[in-house]
């Protein structure tokens, strides 16, 4: 198993006060994946750019959120 890529007391704390819902630990390496898949694409833009910086830009991006 890989590391996770994300803070799950933080995952936890957002979904409980947006929805008043629990968070099953199996949630967190998927969404790991998640973030992963949309590293990987930023990567893969910046790199076509001609850039060693990833930035904001380089996330796929719908409306005020980034899309995956």
């Amino acid at each position: 198993m890989s590391d996770v890529l994300v803070v799950a007391s933080k995952v936890k704390q957002y979904i409980r006060e947006k929805s008043g819902m629990n968070t099953s630990a199996s949630l967190l390496p998927i969404l790991t994946e998640v973030v992963k898949k949309a590293c990987d694409k930023a990567i893969s833009s910046a790199q076509q750019e001609g850039r060693k910086t990833v930035m904001d830009r380089d996330l796929p991006n719908e409306g005020s959120g980034a899309s995956v």
